[in-house]
């Protein structure tokens, strides 16, 4: 792929300074230390620049592409920064954006129907399981002492969820501080999961996703039709 090894290319000559400045300064040279500082504000700006593309390819998860046709939105990137576009970025245009996007959602989400069922399936096999009105899994990893939530109750929890690919798409202990929030407030998951839940416990939670997300989803961060599971610490119930 011609476009991607130019990206390569660029990408290798944007890390040369950074791997340059690595190697010990010969002491013969006076000049040294001022091509030094010279060069030390070059990493911050490869590594914004890295995270700019990084973040447009986390706007392109959505349309799940295959190599080839990366190749053709690199293109487009290309001769829009170069002010040389083939074609016109109009109603046409966006509006096929738009379709391309509604049909690759609608293929992830017929995949993540299919995992699912076997996902939910598997885990409410799992030792000690035991299953919601709606259907939330709950699995005690281990028992809390403390009182037991109402709808109504603020919590106060630490979280890690995943997708059934063991994705991570959110987090509490990452941000670095619990979340809190009323039971009656988020996913209905949520809402029975952790009235089966006390204080000082900790349990895996699955959530079909009829009672999560639904046919939508989140995307591009929660496909439609995901089954999530969630790592939970019930700390505390707000008061």
């Amino acid at each position: 792929m011609r476009i991607s090894t130019c990206v390569l290319a660029l990408t290798f000559v944007l890390a040369a300074p950074a791997r340059g400045e690595e190697a010990k300064p010969e002491a013969a040279k006076p000049a040294a230390p001022a091509a030094k500082a010279s060069s030390a504000a070059k990493p911050d700006t490869d590594r914004a620049l890295y995270a700019v593309g990084l973040s447009v390819a986390k706007s392109l998860e959505v349309f799940s592409l295959s190599p080839a046709e990366l190749d053709h939105v690199i293109a487009g990137i290309r001769d829009g920064a170069a002010g040389k576009p083939k074609i016109a970025l109009d109603e046409k245009s966006q509006q096929a954006v738009q379709e391309l996007a509604r049909a690759r959602l609608s293929v992830s989400a017929e995949k993540e129907k299919g995992r699912g069922v076997a996902y939910l399936d598997k885990a409410s096999k799992e030792k000690g399981a035991i299953k919601t009105e709606s259907g939330a899994i709950v699995v005690s990893i281990k028992d809390g002492t403390g009182a037991s939530p109402a709808a109504t109750d603020k919590v106060k929890v630490h979280y890690v969820g995943t997708l059934v690919d063991g994705k991570e798409f959110d987090s509490s202990r990452k941000r670095g501080e619990p979340a809190e929030f009323p039971l009656n407030g988020v996913i209905k998951c949520w809402t029975e999961a952790l009235q089966k839940m006390k204080v000082g416990g900790h349990a895996k939670v699955v959530c079909p996703a009829a009672i999560a997300y639904g046919e939508q989803g989140r995307p591009p961060v929660i496909p439609g039709n995901a089954v999530l599971t969630f790592d939970i610490e019930l700390l505390d119930i707000v008061k």
